[in-house]
């Protein structure tokens, strides 16, 4: 298989030599322009260069629709769902200005949709009805150490009445006992009645454990000398009798340093047809940066984040029923960083790959390996090269999904760390002991790498930074297309667009990918400028696109059972080899969760062919699929919308 990649590079060496014959046979002076914009221009768009390396090509937006593209998904409808949020951008939020496109790739045609709160850096996933989940999302901008004026921070309280919970107003005054410091509760919190505990074999009570509720508080009054460094129990004012006795508030630092962003608890599906959001009930906990993460009964695991006041979630996840359209906590605690890369295996378990895009202590919750949400119990899967490398890193399911590898490409070191990874690791998970190896290296270290899978079992890597957010103009202008068969990889056209930060990459029903967004923090080598937000899109056109014919798929039912068949009508079956179900894309900051690629068993006939659904519910989760069956040259159809029940 290798052999097949020696021969691609000799035969681009050998379209490079022939344009140089051309164009000196045409004008000799002309050989200057080599390694010009005109020449790479003329290069490019030669038919043999586009048809060895495919082409990269910006999209033609109106100014008037462009925007900070934070997230986007595709829908069963063919639309990609393109959600800014505010954007990061401040002053948005402080005027509530929040922004969500529907783009038809087809007609390329772009809608405003109403967009109900901040769902800046919310999770997102496909739902068995073809809708699509999002949660979470910004309550508050972060402030950075400077900008602070008031001291402020985690005030937890307590409630020692086991008789009934208790709601402390926004806006109640805490004073310390001890340094006589008042703060100020930003919003109210329910804190729940305590728990009576008895000694498990005499039935003798022996105390109430408190009920706990977590609010930020501020300084009633500007100034560093209402910091305070050590742990003080505080007084609530407004509280009398047995509230007053039985309530009272803890906390430790409260200081003008650096104050995170901070989580909302709102839920929404977004509705294809419809094309508008529908407010769910709220999760349990508030969360910035989370991962959801489908479950083998079509449920929602919803993941980490940080809190509505600016702090990891301390393990607590939770789960959405489509049905009920209601959140629910699991059994176990189990920690993670934010924007976990956490996928469903096909038994039912669960795989964390180790990659993550930032927030959480560097020591805690990072180990990739197996976790058995039943049990809790997670078992560690070593041999991960760089393993301090991996915030900012890109998993993704090497295909077809029943080979279950995964490979987890780049990464850099916790927060803004200037080290990257060059690494890709390979995790075959059927193994009987499952072990990352190294797979082919990168050019460089790369942070925010983009990986989407393809039809004919290749995966696009693109794009991403070899410092943090670009710094040093470090944006990777380099695409590569892995091959899944033979684990090489090999380096194509290169993108027109640098892509790090709050970018990424969504496979579109046609067979091309379309890449969205990049945050720089600046905007020149010397790190002086400050960055603007990149609101291009581009669409790089793989090879197998630049041939003479592609294969037909049409006709055929929208709805296939697990373990049933379809039979749709193709000009020449002849020629096709494989047929695969590809999951459509949720994807933001390095995270896409959803997209898998699984091999159906296909059986040709004339002018038709008919695909077998495999039986599991865990390889298949219920939802929209888009049906590729490919020829014997990679070269994929279009997609056929299909769902499975």
């Amino acid at each position: 298989m290798k052999d097949r990649s020696s021969r691609r590079r000799a035969r681009r060496i050998a379209i490079g030599a022939a344009v140089v014959v051309a164009l000196t046979a045409m004008n000799g002076p002309a050989l200057y322009r080599f390694g010009t914009e005109t020449y790479h221009d003329y290069k490019i768009n030669k038919p043999e260069y586009k048809a060895a390396n495919g082409q990269w090509k910006i999209v033609d937006f109106p100014d008037e629709f462009r925007q900070n593209t934070i997230h986007a998904a595709l829908l069963h409808t063919g639309k990609v769902l393109m959600v800014a949020g505010s954007g990061n951008n401040q002053e948005n939020f402080d005027a509530q200005r929040f922004d969500t496109r529907l783009w038809d790739p087809e007609t390329n045609e772009v809608k405003r949709v109403e967009t109900p709160t901040d769902l800046f850096c919310a999770g997102h996933t496909q739902l068995g009805n073809g809708n699509l989940l999002i949660a979470g999302g910004t309550k508050r901008y972060e402030k950075l150490e400077g900008d602070v004026t008031k001291a402020g921070g985690l005030m937890v309280v307590h409630n020692e009445n086991p008789d009934k919970p208790i709601t402390i107003p926004a806006g109640t005054r805490f004073v310390g006992k001890t340094n006589g410091k008042a703060f100020v509760s930003k919003d109210p919190v329910v804190v729940e009645r305590a728990k009576k505990v008895f000694d498990k074999e005499t039935g003798r009570f022996l105390r109430n454990d408190p009920g706990l509720g977590r609010i930020y508080v501020e300084a009633a009054k500007s100034g560093a000398k209402y910091e305070t460094g050590t742990q003080d129990n505080y007084r609530i004012e407004g509280l009398k009798g047995d509230d007053a006795r039985n309530t009272y508030g803890m906390a430790e630092k409260l200081a003008l340093d650096k104050k995170d962003f901070q989580g909302i608890k709102d839920a929404f599906e977004f509705d294809p047809v419809a094309e508008k959001y529908i407010p769910v009930d709220p999760m349990n906990e508030a969360r910035w940066y989370p991962t959801l993460t489908t479950l083998s009964d079509g449920k929602v695991l919803s993941l980490s984040g940080l809190d509505e006041i600016g702090q990891l979630v301390p393990g607590k996840n939770e789960v959405y029923d489509p049905k009920d359209q209601d959140w629910t906590y699991t059994e176990g605690v189990r920690q993670f960083p934010t924007y976990p890369a956490v996928s469903l295996m096909q038994n039912g378990k669960l795989f964390y790959s180790g990659s993550n895009a930032g927030y959480g202590p560097a020591d805690k919750g990072r180990d990739p390996g197996i976790w058995d949400l039943e049990s809790n119990e997670f078992t560690k899967v070593p041999g991960l090269s760089d393993p301090k490398l991996m915030e900012t890193s890109q998993t993704v399911q090497l295909p077809p999904a029943q080979d279950e590898r995964f490979m987890v490409v780049g990464g850099g070191g916790v927060g803004e760390s200037r080290q990257a990874s060059r690494k890709t690791r390979i995790v075959d998970l059927l193994a009987d002991t499952p072990r990352f190896e190294d797979g082919p290296e990168l050019s460089e270290g790369t942070r925010y790498p983009q990986a989407s899978i393809l039809p004919d079992d290749t995966v696009l890597i693109s794009g991403g930074s070899a410092d943090y957010r670009g710094r040093g103009s470090s944006d990777i202008l380099q695409a590569r297309l892995f091959d899944a068969k033979d684990d090489t990889m090999e380096r194509v056209a290169d993108p027109l667009v640098g892509r790090n930060y709050h970018s990424g990459s969504v496979l579109l029903p046609d067979g091309r990918v379309m890449f969205f967004g990049s945050d720089p923090l600046y905007a020149d080598k010397a790190n002086t400028k400050p960055g603007t937000f990149e609101q291009r899109v581009e669409i790089y056109t793989p090879p197998y696109l630049f041939r003479d014919e592609r294969p037909s798929l049409s006709g055929g039912p929208q709805t296939v059972r697990r373990g049933g068949s379809a039979t749709f009508t193709t000009r020449d079956s002849a020629p096709l080899k494989t047929a695969r179900l590809i999951r459509p894309s949720a994807s933001t900051h390095v995270t896409d969760i959803d997209q898998k690629s699984v091999a159906l068993e296909m059986e040709k006939g004339e002018g038709s062919v008919t695909v077998t659904v495999p039986k599991s519910r865990n390889l298949v989760p219920s939802g929209w699929y888009m049906l590729f069956v490919t020829d014997d040259r990679g070269t994929p159809s279009k997609a056929q919308w299909v769902r499975v029940p």
